[in-house]
């Protein structure tokens, strides 16, 4: 009779253990490199014992060196802009420019209150013109917008005219990655219209915009189209030229097959054009999407729709001592907004394509 020894089996239970660990860390692994945190992916191979000198030099390469180049901003930040001078003052350090950034949050939480007591008094009021027998009344309330309230406008007019954009560039760029002669029609377009800055569209999209909505009624307001539909125009191109440009260079053994199997248009796009062409048509989304949400802040402070670009302008124009401070935190704020949109077209293109050349 064969026995097992109790060791070899404990040491293979272990490394099975091992194994499967290891599994879910390097699954783990493309999350976190999504969402901008590839450092916790060599912490936890440390931690389970995968090569700790190596996983240490990782470690120092994805979080150290990141943070100790942030540090030393801020203390260069902090040491240089105390000796510019400029007419409001010197330029706010690191200090000035979060305490600023906390003013802001607690202004945000006293407007919010406001709106609350004033919308708790308006439902009072109808209370009572009901009870009368009296038909309540509408009171919209009319306070300035908080500073978040103004961070959620811009998000919502980037995704807006970033929507239209792909919904015009994306068909155009298969048209022109299709058809040789599509393609010679749109590229002179293109080459005239993608260096335009948006400066030069918003007068324009201003009046048309004005002449076809005569009045501030209707779904969505007047600032917030011409903002959408600048960011619209000077985003799509990104996406149209990748498109064409991903759609053009599929394999040309799959174009035969499809005429092989004598696909319809709509088969051969839908099952082999787009699922071919997607890495390079998510890499045209990323640009477009980032070259939207600086058009829009440029779109804002111009036209002084509401937004973050109206609150830098309007700030600009106040010219008290905290307003350069308070221009430092929307820019910051930008910043971050922006990382983070990437992001979230970064996770969408993990999800969808399947090309690790991102």
């Amino acid at each position: 009779m064969t026995t097992v020894d109790p060791n070899f089996t404990d040491i293979a239970e272990r490394e099975a253990r091992r194994a499967r660990l290891f599994t879910r860390i390097n699954s783990a692994d493309k999350w976190f490199q999504v969402i901008g945190l590839a450092w916790i992916t060599p912490i936890l191979k440390a931690v389970a014992g995968d090569n700790p000198r190596a996983q240490t030099k990782e470690i120092w390469r994805l979080l150290a060196v990141p943070v100790l180049a942030i540090a030393a901003f801020l203390m260069l930040w902090a040491v240089l802009a105390p000796k510019v001078q400029t007419s409001l003052g010197a330029v706010p350090g690191p200090a000035q420019v979060w305490e600023e950034a906390v003013n802001l949050h607690k202004d945000a939480q006293a407007k919010a209150e406001q709106r609350a007591e004033f919308e708790a008094k308006v439902a009072h009021l109808n209370q009572r013109l009901v009870a009368q027998g009296k038909e309540p009344k509408e009171r919209a309330y009319t306070g300035a917008p908080t500073y978040y309230q103004q961070i959620w406008t811009s998000i919502q007019t980037v995704f807006f005219g970033f929507f239209l954009a792909t919904l015009v560039a994306v068909p155009l760029g298969i048209l022109a990655g299709l058809s040789p002669t599509a393609n010679a029609g749109l590229n002179p377009l293109i080459q005239i219209f993608k260096p335009v800055s948006p400066l030069a569209w918003l007068p324009i999209v201003t009046m048309i915009v004005s002449a076809l909505a005569a009045t501030e009624g209707g779904l969505l307001p007047k600032s917030f189209i011409i903002s959408a539909v600048t960011v619209t125009l000077c985003s799509l191109w990104p996406t149209l030229i990748n498109t064409a440009l991903g759609v053009a260079s599929i394999d040309k053994d799959l174009v035969n097959v499809s005429k092989v199997l004598k696909m319809s248009t709509w088969t051969k796009i839908t099952k082999l054009v787009l699922p071919s062409a997607l890495p390079l048509i998510f890499t045209g989304l990323r640009l477009s999407l980032g070259v939207g949400w600086m058009v829009l802040i440029a779109a804002e402070m111009l036209a002084q729709n509401p937004g973050l670009g109206k609150f830098v302008w309007d700030e600009f124009q106040n010219g008290s001592s905290s307003s350069l401070a308070r221009i430092m935190v929307a820019v910051l704020t930008i910043g971050l907004i922006g990382f983070l949109l990437d992001r979230v077209m970064y996770a969408l293109q993990s999800l969808f394509t399947f090309s690790n050349n991102r």
